[in-house]
């Protein structure tokens, strides 16, 4: 939906920026307890020759029975919301002016409570679909990772603000520039 790019033009502006993406990724790194876990639950084929979780792998699984979903989120959203709320006081306690979070299931795992203000990074489901379709995705890996989140209508109507992403790069930085200069 773009929200690298958000978070690349945030950080042009000073914000410090806390990716909870780049948590998980770094939760389970080998030899991190978090993907001992996963390996204990969903057995070996979801770890590569290396060590390496084989995200393909744990995709297909996930995304294909919820009740697996729901077990890899007990796993890794504690950790992860454990971090970025470590990051959150860390900033308050060093008066940080701009402190951005990117949680893509903020709604989904009930944390919009711990924000001041939120942003969606939103476009519309065929740009969805086109981009991640040239990422190599197949049309059912999309349809059951969109089906696993709350629709963007929903997302959009419980924000302060919305980033329309489907224009170009200037028209992004521009509603962000507006947005930033509102706070």
């Amino acid at each position: 939906m773009g929200k690298s790019t958000t978070a690349g033009f945030l950080r042009q502006h000073g914000a410090q920026v806390v990716d909870t993406d780049e948590i998980a990724r770094e939760l389970v790194q080998p030899g991190r307890t978090a993907l001992a876990e996963i390996q204990n639950l969903f057995g070996q084929k979801v770890i590569s020759p290396d060590g390496q979780l084989r995200r393909d792998e744990i995709a297909k699984i996930i995304f294909a029975d919820a009740a697996a979903r729901k077990k890899l989120e007990a796993i890794l959203h504690p950790k992860i919301r454990e971090r970025w709320l470590a990051q959150i006081e860390k900033w308050k306690k060093e008066n940080v002016a701009l402190a951005i979070v990117i949680i893509p299931l903020l709604f989904e795992t009930q944390a919009e409570s711990h924000f001041e203000k939120i942003i969606c990074v939103a476009c519309s489901a065929n740009a969805q679909r086109e981009r991640l379709l040239a990422r190599g995705w197949s049309p059912e890996q999309i349809r059951q990772r969109i089906a696993a989140q709350l629709p963007v209508e929903e997302k959009i109507a419980r924000s302060h603000f919305v980033v329309w992403t489907e224009g170009d790069l200037q028209n992004h930085a521009a509603q962000l520039d507006r947005i930033l200069a509102s706070l």
